[in-house]
């Protein structure tokens, strides 16, 4: 799989966002070793505090298949209309959400932030330098 085909998985999944409060429909892709893609997509809750991002969802699918380990690469994408169209990066906890499953395969995947125009591409250690995880409790 490539790029592209990756941030087409993260926009098909957006185009599932339940996000009646924000309109702001996220969508995530995330690419294992073996080549296959399991996505997300946010879920917003009329408790605010509730909502679950998509690369949450995302992860959560993943472990749910019995995924432990091996994720290369991520794809999170967000409305071409809200934001200056500017690309996305997961927000704070999905970071680390993203970094347990990462470091149960040793793994620091790339994240590809994609804007209406662009694509950011950076690494999961470069969003959350000195991360905790798995590695920190042995």
């Amino acid at each position: 799989m490539n790029d592209s085909e990756l941030i087409e998985a993260a926009r098909a999944a957006a185009r599932h966002s339940y996000s009646p409060y924000s309109g702001f429909a996220v969508g995530a892709a995330l690419l294992f070793e073996d080549r296959s893609v399991v996505t997300g997509t946010n879920i917003e809750n009329a408790s605010y505090g509730l909502a679950l991002c998509a690369e949450t969802v995302a992860v959560a699918n993943a472990m749910a298949d019995g995924r432990r380990g091996g994720l290369v690469a991520v794809a999170v994408t967000g409305p071409a209309d809200k934001g200056g169209g500017e690309p996305i990066t997961p927000c704070g906890r999905c970071r680390q959400v993203l970094n347990e499953l990462a470091q149960l395969g040793g793994t620091d995947p790339r994240i590809l932030c994609i804007g209406a125009n662009e694509v950011h591409e950076t690494t999961l250690s470069a969003l959350l330098p000195d991360a905790f995880g798995p590695a920190s409790l042995s």
